[in-house]
C-alpha cells in the first residue's frame, strides 16, 4: 500500500478531531504558529474580513496597545503600523488614533486602489469622527469626513454607519471616542448606513435606521432600538450586505440579513429568522453565513440574494458558528470556533468540494479574554491563499500570528 501524501495524512490524522476514524490522535499534526509580534505591548489586526497583508507579501497590517483587560476609553489612544516581514518582523508605527474597538479594530486596511502602498483607518479629528488614507511610503495623508466601515475590493466606494450608536448597542464593537447623538430615539431617521467616496469625500446618507425599522414591522420591534452591523461589498462591488439588529433594553439582539446597491436602492430582505451571525460572498450572487432557517435549527447555509434560496451546509462537518472567509480562489473557507469548555478556540479549513474539514490547531483562550474584551481568532487569507494569520491571546497576550497553510491547501 502505498504511503499518504502530506495532505492526506493531514486530512486522515485530523479526521479525529472531528469525529471521524482515531488513526491518530488528534493533536499528532498542528501546523506551527509564527507570532509576527511581540510584548511587551500587544498587537492585534481586528476583523476577518480584510487582508493585512500588502499586494508585495512583505508588510502585514497591526495595531498596538498598552492593556488588554478592558474596554477603551475616549481618550486611549492605539498606535496603527505594520509589520516588516522581511525584515525581523519589526514593527513600523504609523499613526496613532482614537477610533478603535477590541473587535474590529479601526477598520484598518491596504486601500484597494493602491494596495501596495496606501492603507485607511478611522480617526477622531478636530471632536469629529473621520477616516485617513495614508501613503505609507511617503507618509502623505488625505481624510474622509467620515469614519468607513467597509471598503470595496478596488478601493473606489465604501460604506459606513455610527460607531458610537453601535459602541452602546454592541459593546467591544463601536467607538468610545465619541458621544452618541439620538440615543433616545429607538430608530433615528438621521442614523443609518452611509456612502462613502474615498477618492473625493462626498458622502450621502442611503439607508436609515427609521426606514428599517418600518419595512415589514412586527410586535418584536416593540421598546426595541435599532441599529446596522457588518457590512462588506460582495467581490465585484455592485452590492453590499448589513445586518440589521435590534435589542429591547438588555434582552438578546435579533438580527435581519439584507443587502442593497452601493446606492441604497434594491434594498433586500433575505432573511427574517431572528439570526444571522458570521457571513462572506462566495461569489457576487451568493453569501455563505451561520443563520437560522425558516426550518428552524442553527447552520451554515448558502444564500442566492437574486432567488432568496437557501441551502445548508453540512452541519455535520461545520457544526459551529465561527468567522468564515473563502480563500482568494474561492475553493477553501476559512474558520475558527469561539473557546470551548476547555477554553480552547480552533482553526480549521474547509473543502467545499470534498465535504471535508481539516482542524488547522488550537489555541488557549485565558478567562481574561471574555465579553467586549475578548480575543476572537478572526482568521485571514493571505492574497496568495498560502497563510492565514489570527490575533491570539494564548501567550496569554494579544498578539498575531501566522500559519503556512499550503500543504492543505495545494
Amino acid at each position: 500500500m502505498p504511503h499518504p501524501t502530506r495532505r492526506e495524512w493531514l486530512g486522515l490524522t485530523l479526521a479525529a478531531a472531528v469525529g471521524g476514524p482515531a488513526l491518530a490522535r488528534p493533536d499528532a499534526i498542528k501546523l506551527p504558529a509564527r507570532a509576527v509580534t511581540k510584548g511587551p505591548k500587544h498587537h492585534w489586526f481586528g476583523y476577518y474580513d480584510k487582508c493585512p497583508w500588502d499586494m508585495t507579501g512583505r508588510y502585514l497590517l497591526a495595531m498596538e496597545n498598552d492593556f488588554c483587560d478592558r474596554q477603551p476609553t475616549a481618550t486611549d489612544r492605539i498606535t496603527v503600523g505594520m509589520v516588516d516581514l522581511k525584515d525581523n518582523d519589526r514593527f513600523i508605527p504609523l499613526d496613532t488614533t482614537l477610533a478603535w474597538s477590541w473587535q474590529q479594530g479601526t477598520m484598518l486596511q491596504w486601500l484597494g486602489s493602491a494596495p501596495d502602498r496606501e492603507v485607511i483607518y478611522n480617526a477622531f479629528l478636530e471632536g469629529n469622527p473621520a477616516a485617513v488614507i495614508r501613503d505609507v511610503k511617503t507618509n502623505k495623508t488625505r481624510t474622509l469626513p467620515r469614519p468607513i466601515y467597509a471598503v470595496s475590493a478596488d478601493g473606489k466606494q465604501a460604506v459606513t454607519l455610527d460607531f458610537a450608536r453601535l459602541h452602546r448597542l454592541r459593546p467591544g464593537s463601536g467607538y468610545a471616542s465619541y458621544k452618541e447623538t439620538f440615543a433616545d430615539d429607538p430608530a433615528p431617521e438621521a442614523l443609518g448606513i452611509w456612502h462613502v467616496d474615498p477618492a473625493t469625500g462626498k458622502d450621502k446618507q442611503i439607508i436609515s435606521l427609521k426606514q428599517l425599522a418600518a419595512h415589514k414591522p412586527d410586535p418584536r420591534f416593540t421598546g426595541a432600538h435599532h441599529w446596522v452591523n457588518h457590512l462588506q461589498f460582495n467581490p465585484g462591488g455592485s452590492r453590499f450586505v448589513f445586518l440589521h439588529r435590534w435589542r429591547v433594553g438588555e434582552k438578546p439582539w435579533s438580527t435581519r440579513l439584507y443587502t442593497a446597491k452601493p446606492d441604497g436602492t434594491d434594498l433586500r430582505l433575505h432573511l427574517d429568522t431572528g439570526m444571522v451571525s458570521h457571513f462572506d460572498w462566495r461569489d457576487d450572487a451568493t453569501l455563505l453565513a451561520w443563520v437560522k432557517p425558516p426550518t428552524g435549527g442553527n447552520t451554515f447555509a448558502l444564500i442566492d440574494v437574486a432567488t432568496d434560496s437557501l441551502t445548508v451546509v453540512d452541519d455535520s462537518v461545520l457544526t459551529v458558528d465561527g468567522h468564515c472567509s473563502y480563500s482568494p480562489d474561492r475553493k477553501w473557507i476559512l474558520n475558527d470556533t469561539y473557546p470551548d469548555k476547555d477554553r480552547l478556540q480552533w482553526l480549521m479549513l474547509f473543502d467545499p468540494a470534498k465535504n471535508r474539514r481539516y482542524d488547522l490547531n488550537q489555541f488557549a483562550s485565558p478567562k481574561a479574554f471574555t465579553g467586549p474584551v475578548r480575543c476572537d481568532l478572526h482568521p485571514r487569507w493571505n492574497r496568495g491563499g498560502t497563510q492565514v494569520c489570527f490575533d491570539g491571546c494564548h501567550d496569554p497576550q494579544r498578539q498575531v500570528y501566522v500559519v503556512d497553510v499550503r500543504d492543505v491547501v495545494r
